[in-house]
């Protein structure tokens, strides 16, 4: 049994009957979020990039927590600068970890650190295809549509995609219905909206609307705190 539970924005946790993992945990400054940084206790921290919004409190928890942070390469190596137990990955790599199998995915988006007027580099955004208690789990990350979603959909039998829809700095809702179309996951929740007036969408016509367009896809709004069953 695989529990997905929504923690608001783009923050997920997957957990099963040994292992908790927790993605792009941006805790302090999220509105909408259900959790607080201090009692979280994951196993695992997975990130998709290193944008504030998405990096969030990761360092710190993984810290207190021993939890290993599996990121892009640069992201991961600044993680672990600042003192944090780190796995490097890349795009288009694969790794059978002791919890899951997890491999990174292109994402069109940037990655960086803001520190005032300090940019820091981290490397190239990614998305993760997650194989955990023998269910598949896409978490799009922050990402405009590309074709090569197809072929995700193509060589995983998608359980449940993770799309963000908050349009303006990731895929609106029109893109991601043809990304769901593209990648025939059987279950698909929204992310990325309402966090920020700049991607305020309704995600419940969302879901309409995709139901409507894919008949044989389900998708259903998760609101922080809830939580599906795969």
């Amino acid at each position: 049994m695989l529990v997905v539970k929504y923690h608001g924005h783009s923050c997920f946790s997957l957990t099963d009957e040994n292992y908790k993992v927790l993605i792009d945990p941006f805790i302090t400054g999220n509105p909408q979020t259900d959790l607080k940084k201090e009692v979280v206790n994951p196993t695992h921290i997975l990130l998709t990039h290193g944008h504030s919004d998405h990096l969030g409190d990761a360092i710190e928890i993984s810290i207190r927590n021993n939890a290993i942070i599996i990121a892009p390469n640069e992201l991961a190596v600044y993680c672990q600068n600042n003192g944090a137990l780190v796995h490097r990955m890349h795009i288009g790599g694969a790794k059978q970890f002791d919890f899951a199998w997890v491999k990174l995915t292109p994402a069109w988006h940037g990655s960086a650190v803001i520190d005032g007027d300090n940019i820091i580099y981290t490397g190239s955004p990614c998305g993760f295809v997650i194989k955990m208690s023998d269910k598949f789990i896409y978490h799009a990350g922050d990402t405009g549509l590309f074709g090569d979603m197809k072929l995700l959909g193509d060589l995983y039998p998608l359980d449940c995609a993770l799309l963000p829809i908050g349009d303006n700095f990731v895929m609106g809702p029109d893109d991601a219905l043809r990304a769901a179309g593209m990648l025939r996951a059987k279950i698909n929740i929204p992310m990325h909206y309402n966090t920020f007036p700049e991607i305020e969408q309704d995600p419940y016509q969302f879901v309409d609307s995709l139901i409507a367009k894919h008949p044989v896809l389900q998708a259903k709004v998760l609101e922080p705190g809830e939580s599906i069953i795969l």
